[in-house]
């Protein structure tokens, strides 16, 4: 029954045998009407005191008034209460270890925490107004109820058992080893324990802000050096006895147990220091093994060996610099080879090197480290910048190049150029666009890519006035990615050569139209390409050339046309790169004969004549004696002409074949190596343009700048077109020194000025 009084001594009974049943016996249940009965009673105590203190009273707690001294006195009895309590649970623990001892401290947690918030509920009114006023009073000590029961729980009960020898956090550090050498182990246990010692942190000032302090203290710390201590002998134990691949897989896994463990029954915060202390001991302590054994993974293709020790040393700080340099040399070196091989296989000089397996070769190096970087570094850019610098270095120095930056350039050109003709085996244009992909590839590695251009624009022209393209679509796809990759300029000649094109289309209908017009009947079929001598990477023959009698009204005409329609333009044919078509009218089979200019002009002879010598076709053509002799040799090849090794070129007349159209209009030897030379004699003149225009729009913008920081300027501005040299660059300084652009600067020899 409720006390009729409110006196301390018949208040404080009645509500210890409540406090006392609800935190014994509360699997039994307490009715609603006695747990409110119990509450009423303290909050009737607490209330009459306003009215019934005594002064006696007052003066004990220093002045204050009835209430507090009552609500103190309810207090003080509370934790007297908790104290007794524990006393007996800590006097049961005496005989218990380690599991046994979690699952007791467990178990009376549970039972101490749940009849604590019932309780604190108890006493509200007291925790409102006693418990407030003492703590907004400054009053150390002094918690809502709640609190002060997991305070004391934590003098009384915790630190007592974690200062014997059995203590709790050594039992779980048993349990969590016992984990790890593969026993199962109740880890809903270990996570009810280790949550205590979160919850018994207590921040004095806000009762309601969790601390670690106890927590770190007394279970991460000595878990910590635990695990410190585990895998140090693990690891060590463990590569002792097996491969760095199936380390590798033990590293991995031991992580993968560890996050999962802080997840299951760690405290969040702990996740950092684990991890950080278990990637040292696993990795940073192994990471010289690592190093040494990476370049073996690469040999035999371990991908999954790789990805693991990617990941793993991705974790420790510098842990992949080692590995990215060791890539670099691997893909360097496979790079080297292959076109060392290649070159080998040829068995001649390098000139004899065929485009498409010298692409070929790069590309194979580069999409297999390619893969590698993706699949097992993925993608990682440190990783992706190592295989750049080592592409970049063996795409322009290896065993095909020597010492010249020219000649990858100059194959991947002539490569491309075999891709964007016809009759190119790529009968898919989708497949040609991945050709196309792979030539960009490579393209992005070269340093030189002025000479790219200037090969590319030779080839393109040549594919064009001979109409041996695969595709316009195929001819402007690639000249979009040249752009996108350079910019408008680097493009800018090849846009204006199929402009070029268009117009010379329109100008032969034109002339073909006005012919018609006057019924000037045209004894030959003619078309005619009128091109830009800017755009065009095209030279007229050095020497005269006789115009053949048969072609020349239809010559007289257009020149007469064009100048009419442009006065003031001159042209200048290019008679080496004219193509032509004759009918043979001496054979019993019609034979159509596609031939240069030079081979219609020796054929034409042999209209009036049989047999002619070396010496009368000079004269008849004005063809050079060797070039002559070059296009004699083509004619003779094909059995068209006979020669009986002597100077005389006899028409034979049983001359056979099995196409209708017969193709006689093969390069020359002469010509092609010829081609590589102009090339590279117009890519040094434009380079000397282009360092100049480069100096003075940098003197332009700077107005004074130093010698060497002029030349790194300069250097840095063409990098992307083409590796400049420095004694270029000191030359051309002295051009614009001389042509009054720049001057030095008085009283300096290294500082130079622009000249407004």
């Amino acid at each position: 029954m409720p006390p009729a009084s409110a006196d301390l001594a018949t208040t404080w009974a009645y509500l210890e045998e409540g406090v006392d049943h609800i935190m014994t016996k509360l699997q039994t249940g307490v009715s609603y009407s006695k747990y409110m009965s119990l509450y009423t009673v303290a909050y009737n105590y607490c209330t009459s005191s306003k009215m019934h203190g005594t002064a006696t009273e007052a003066i004990g707690m220093g002045g204050r008034s009835g209430a507090n001294l009552m609500g103190s006195d309810l207090y003080n009895n509370l934790i007297r209460y908790f104290v007794m309590h524990l006393k007996g649970l800590r006097e049961e623990t005496e005989a218990l270890q380690d599991e046994a001892l979690l699952r007791y401290y467990a178990t009376e947690w549970s039972r101490y925490t749940t009849g604590a918030n019932y309780i604190n509920r108890l006493f509200t009114y007291l925790n409102r107004h006693w418990v407030k006023r003492e703590r907004d009073e400054g009053r150390k000590g002094v918690y809502p109820v709640y609190t002060l029961a997991l305070v004391q729980w934590k003098n009384n009960l915790f630190i007592p058992i974690q200062q014997k020898k059995t203590k709790l956090a050594s039992a779980i550090l048993r349990l969590i080893e016992d984990q790890r050498n593969g026993e199962v182990i109740d880890q809903g246990l270990v996570k009810k324990v280790v949550d205590s010692f979160v919850s018994l942190g207590l921040d004095d000032t806000d009762t309601n802000k969790a601390c670690l302090d106890v927590y770190k203290e007394h279970f991460e710390l000595p878990f910590i050096d635990a695990t410190e201590k585990y895998y140090k002998q693990e690891s060590e134990s463990f590569l002792a006895a097996n491969s760095i691949s199936d380390y590798l897989k033990k590293a991995e896994e031991r992580l993968r147990e560890e996050e999962d463990r802080v997840e299951r029954y760690l405290n969040t915060q702990t996740r950092k220091p684990l991890i950080s202390k278990c990637e040292h001991v696993l990795i940073r302590e192994h990471s010289e093994l690592m190093w040494e054994s990476f370049q073996k993974l690469l040999d035999f293709d371990k991908d999954e060996d790789l990805q693991r020790m990617y990941a793993l040393l991705s974790r420790i700080p510098e842990g992949l610099e080692p590995l990215r340099k060791k890539f670099e040399e691997h893909v360097k070196k496979a790079g080297l080879t292959a076109v060392s091989k290649l070159v080998g296989d040829t068995g001649s000089s390098t000139d004899a090197l065929d485009p498409k397996a010298y692409v070929d070769a790069l590309l194979e190096v580069h999409k297999k480290n390619s893969e590698t970087v993706t699949r097992s570094f993925r993608g990682e850019a440190g990783f992706v910048a190592s295989l750049d610098k080592a592409c970049r270095e063996f795409v322009n120095r290896n065993a095909a190049t020597g010492q010249s930056n020219s000649k990858s350039p100059e194959l991947l050109a002539k490569h491309a150029d075999l891709l964007l003709r016809k009759n190119n085996k790529l009968a898919e244009e989708d497949d040609l666009e991945v050709a196309l992909n792979r030539v960009m590839i490579l393209f992005k590695y070269i340093e030189d890519k002025d000479v790219f251009q200037t090969f590319y624009t030779t080839k393109l022209s040549k594919r064009l006035i001979h109409g041996v393209s695969a595709s316009d679509e195929s001819e402007a796809s690639m000249i979009s990615k040249l752009k996108e990759a350079c910019g408008f300029e680097y493009t800018n000649k090849l846009q204006r050569m199929f402009t070029d094109m268009s117009l010379s289309k329109d100008l032969t209908d034109s002339f073909k139209s006005r012919m018609e017009q006057n019924h000037d009947d045209m004894d030959i079929s003619f078309s005619i390409m009128v091109l830009g001598t800017n755009f065009w990477p095209l030279n007229p023959p050095g020497h005269e050339f006789v115009i053949p009698a048969e072609i020349l009204p239809t010559y007289d005409r257009f020149q007469k046309y064009y100048q009419m329609k442009h006065s003031g333009r001159k042209l200048t044919w290019l008679w080496n790169y004219s193509k032509n078509e004759l009918r043979t009218n001496y054979l019993n089979q019609k034979y159509i004969l596609m031939t240069s200019s030079f081979q219609m002009a020796v054929l034409l002879q042999y209209n009036d004549n049989d047999t002619l010598s070396l010496s009368e076709l000079v004269t008849a053509t004005s063809i050079p004696k060797e070039l002559l002799s070059q296009v004699l040799a083509l004619l003779v090849k094909a059995k068209i002409l006979i020669n009986e090794e002597t100077d005389q070129y006899d028409l034979n007349p049983n001359f056979k074949s099995k196409k209708i159209r017969v193709n006689l209009n093969l390069p020359i030897k002469a010509e092609t190596k010829a081609e590589s030379t102009d090339v590279l004699k117009t890519v040094d003149e434009d380079r000397k343009y282009v360092i100049q225009a480069t100096i003075v729009r940098i003197m332009k913008a700077r107005k004074t700048m130093k010698n060497q920081p002029l030349i790194q300027e300069v250097i840095s501005q063409i990098s992307q077109r083409f590796a400049p040299k420095i004694p270029d660059i000191k030359k051309a300084i002295d051009t614009l020194l001389e042509k009054e652009y720049i001057e030095r600067v008085d009283g300096t020899r290294d500082t130079f000025a622009y000249v407004a």
